[in-house]
């Protein structure tokens, strides 16, 4: 049975992740930091194994690395977010976001890499929209999404030569309940209008292409930046109201 490590698992796209991999017949070791979301969602499901681990601390990274010899597949989805204007991100917001967003990546791959090497695995690392096209309010998390862009294609050039694939997806707007919770019917209609397919993504349909990155079928596919977004990248250019 293959085994893949999904970071930031307790919720949201790591746990539709989690739930993907497990359909095609994976183990699946569940990383989070909320233990309370951890153990509640690993107690409802069959061959996953949790591990309680905060990705921007070195030493719980390292711990983690001692637990595994060959993973098939490291998901590098934990992630926080601070949005707020540049003058009112001091170095203390914007290093809480660079600590987990782009150190937890660096750290995480570097420290499965041997487990990776040895199963010839694959690393997905989950960045965003906001890495790819500049939006007002995100210099810290653009920025380190950006970062792990780049991060990326580091890995996938160097760690190639050992058999390991590593690319990287980048979610536009997605119908997950934090995002509900605080986009106004303005907000979602203004995404709408900016999306060519006019709606939000679901935490499935990213998680489709997590998989998908992971499975044999993407055996030749290493050093990719792939936009889940409905076409909103593509729209960079021009307003909406000249589309039609």
């Amino acid at each position: 049975m293959k085994t893949a490590l999904v970071t930031g698992a307790a919720r949201g796209i790591g746990l539709a992740t989690t739930k993907e991999f497990l359909s095609k017949g994976w183990h699946v070791v569940m990383v989070d930091r909320d233990e309370e979301a951890l153990t509640s969602e690993a107690s409802q499901l069959q061959d996953v194994t949790e591990i309680l681990c905060d990705v921007s601390v070195p030493g719980q990274v390292a711990d983690i690395a001692k637990k595994f010899d060959h993973l098939n597949a490291l998901v590098n989805n934990a992630g926080v977010a601070d949005f707020g204007p540049i003058e009112e991100t001091d170095l203390s917001r914007w290093r809480t976001v660079m600590e987990t967003n782009l150190d937890g990546v660096f750290m995480m791959t570097q420290a499965l890499t041997p487990a990776l090497a040895a199963a010839k695995g694959a690393i997905v690392n989950i960045a965003s929209i906001s890495g790819l096209r500049a939006s007002t309010l995100r210099v810290a998390y653009g920025t380190s999404k950006a970062g792990v862009m780049a991060l990326t294609q580091q890995q996938a050039v160097e760690l190639g030569e050992k058999g390991i694939r590593a690319n990287c997806v980048c979610p536009g707007p997605v119908r997950t309940k934090l995002a509900m919770a605080v986009h106004t019917q303005d907000i979602i209609d203004a995404y709408h209008d900016a999306i060519p397919l006019n709606r939000y993504g679901s935490e499935d349909e990213i998680a489709n292409v997590i998989t998908f990155l992971c499975s044999e079928e993407a055996s030749f596919v290493t050093g990719q930046i792939i936009s889940v977004d409905g076409g909103f990248e593509a729209t960079g250019i021009g307003l909406p109201a000249l589309r039609t």
